[in-house]
């Protein structure tokens, strides 16, 4: 893993993505009491930064493979990023659902062109319900967080802001598979040493921030979390990246992830989903650590279920 190694990815996956803007709201930093640089992920094709490791992941199948199709496990934000990246490449997407899942997500899936299986809303179920899809078909599994090609592509989101904004003092984002935060990590370690990175997780869901603690893959007794893309646990391949580069984890509560959203909202005319609020809320709730300090947040995405909001 190298410099050219993110650089080649960037550029691999150019073409499908959109190079998303980074905005900064004046009331906002004067509240904070800090410059906050947000990477505005939402404006994502599919809606989330996902699509980044996803198209840079089924670029990289052989001939045979494409053919093959591809099939994943997603309660929403991969699952919608798999979908439109394999369609964007005439591949066919086979992705596993929970029950549990946002309609909102679900309906992307389709309109992308991808078959949704649904499944209990467990992670071994899901797993189950992949692997048989694999055998089945010969698909290839893509995992949504615990893959190299995923992670290297969901990093260049951060290589973009740190390009843009390099006298970064500290990046956030959020915690659930570890996919962004491990591929942000090598991003900041590559083009921008100096610059700090964060998670931000909810209470509810604090595996990654126990994992730090004990030194192992923690799991979640339960997943009451508004942030549904934060429910999932960190990998094999991620959790020795975190290990290494990551400053610290904020956890937040539930309130302050629907204030940390719903201040976006109304002050800078934003649409962005729970788990998005939650780096938000971890600098609000540590503001006084980052004072005067130039902040980057990472927007993950903006798939909110209109019919359902917090507030």
């Amino acid at each position: 893993m190298t410099r050219q190694t993110l650089q080649d990815c960037h550029a691999r996956i150019k073409p499908y993505i959109h190079h998303t803007p980074v905005l900064s709201s004046r009331l906002i930093n004067k509240a904070v009491g800090a410059a906050l640089f947000f990477k505005c992920e939402n404006f994502q094709r599919a809606g989330a930064y996902k699509m980044r490791g996803a198209t840079n992941a089924i670029l990289q199948l052989t001939e045979q493979q494409r053919v093959n199709g591809v099939v994943t496990h997603s309660s929403g934000n991969f699952a919608q990023a798999v979908a439109l990246a394999a369609q964007s490449l005439g591949v066919a997407a086979h992705i596993v659902m929970p029950t549990s899942a946002p309609e909102v997500k679900k309906v992307g899936v389709v309109e992308y062109g991808g078959t949704i299986y649904e499944c209990e809303p467990t992670l071994a179920a899901r797993q189950q319900m992949a692997d048989s899809i694999a055998t089945e078909t010969g698909a290839t599994f893509l995992h949504p967080s615990n893959q190299m090609e995923v992670i290297i592509g969901q990093g260049t989101a951060a290589l973009e802001l740190v390009e843009e904004r390099p006298d970064l003092d500290a990046l956030f984002c959020p915690v659930g598979g570890g996919g962004l935060i491990a591929g942000s990590c090598l991003a900041t370690h590559f083009f921008a040493p100096n610059c700090k990175v964060y998670g931000a997780e909810p209470f509810a869901v604090d595996d990654a921030y126990r994992s730090l603690q004990t030194g192992k893959i923690e799991t979640n007794e339960t997943t009451h979390t508004i942030a549904d893309g934060l429910k999932t646990t960190l990998g094999d391949k991620n959790f020795p990246i975190i290990q290494e580069h990551v400053a610290g984890i904020i956890r937040v509560t539930e309130e302050e992830i629907v204030a940390a959203m719903r201040m976006v909202w109304e002050r800078m005319k934003m649409i962005i989903e729970p788990s998005s609020a939650v780096t938000f809320a971890a600098v609000l709730r540590e503001r006084n650590r980052f004072q005067n300090q130039k902040v980057g947040i990472i927007i993950s995405g903006g798939n909110v279920d209109l019919g359902n909001l917090p507030f």
